[in-house]
């Protein structure tokens, strides 16, 4: 890294009163979880489907729990056990102990499904998860009024054929199949409620902080182009609260002008930025 870059970043931190902190897949690698970047890197993770020929967009789609739940829940049953087990790397707990020390504090906006932050010891009120959390569930059938609820049910998933063996997880209300509370693609019965309502907090967040004109610093990383839902929201928040933002990505720091650009994973980053903060 840049000495010249970890100083300006380390005196932004240090001043900063407020943060928003953003992560992409990338955030999870450091803790040891696949971040299924290109077709290989999924095959890589889920041989199984790779035999199969599946690409993640082909099998992250809701329609194998009415064709294949064995197959659907295989999938989502393998993550939801793997990040149930995983402890998040010692990056999250620099970030949660940063963002307590700031004068107004700071939110958590991800696009991971993985619940590590919460597991990491985040307030929950102050994270949201823009495609939901696979630690929580949804009714299958879009016209139950189970709504969302949270389940730490483990699913025996075969290693050998990455298929889930029944009973697969059920719906509260009707008993009939669940399904992660998480955004697929061509995912039209994805319940959204709860991530608006975390996603309505973080925006209040913002906008106590641009009131105050405290001053804030955005801290991404791990979100890549491909899918830049974080990278918009980042780029946005910085914007708006005249804050600079700091991108952490091996492969795609670059930025708008003002961008502090780390091109190393988070926890390489995190370490020279924060633990003398």
């Amino acid at each position: 890294m840049d000495d010249e870059t970890v100083r300006r970043a380390r005196e932004v931190v240090e001043a900063a009163e407020a943060v928003v902190i953003t992560a992409g897949a990338g955030m999870g690698v450091d803790s040891g979880l696949p971040d299924f970047r290109g077709d290989e890197g999924f095959w890589k993770a889920y041989p199984p489907f790779g035999k199969l020929g599946l690409r993640f967009v082909e099998l992250a789609n809701p329609r194998w729990f009415h064709s294949d739940p064995a197959l659907a829940w295989g999938f989502y049953g393998h993550r939801k056990n793997l990040y149930a087990d995983t402890v998040p790397h010692a990056g999250f707990g620099w970030l949660r102990d940063y963002a307590a020390s700031r004068p107004e504090g700071g939110f958590v906006f991800t696009s991971n499904v993985d619940g590590q932050f919460d597991k990491a010891g985040f307030e929950a009120s102050k994270v949201a998860e823009c495609h939901g959390n696979i630690h929580h569930l949804q009714c299958l059938e879009g016209r139950c009024a189970a709504g969302i609820w949270s389940s730490d049910v483990r699913v025996v998933v075969d290693p050998e054929t990455t298929r889930a063996t029944p009973p697969f997880p059920t719906c509260r209300r009707c008993g009939g199949l669940a399904r992660p509370n998480i955004l697929m693609f061509g995912d039209g019965a994805w319940r959204s409620e709860r991530s608006d309502e975390q996603e309505t907090r973080l925006y209040k967040f913002v906008q106590a902080v641009l009131a105050k004109s405290a001053r804030l610093v955005v801290i991404e990383m791990g979100a890549g182009t491909a899918i830049p839902t974080v990278r918009h929201l980042s780029e946005e928040v910085a914007r708006r609260a005249r804050g600079t933002l700091i991108r952490i990505n091996p492969r795609e720091s670059h930025g708008p002008a003002g961008t502090l650009s780390f091109a190393v994973g988070a926890m390489a980053a995190l370490g020279p930025l924060l633990r003398s903060s």
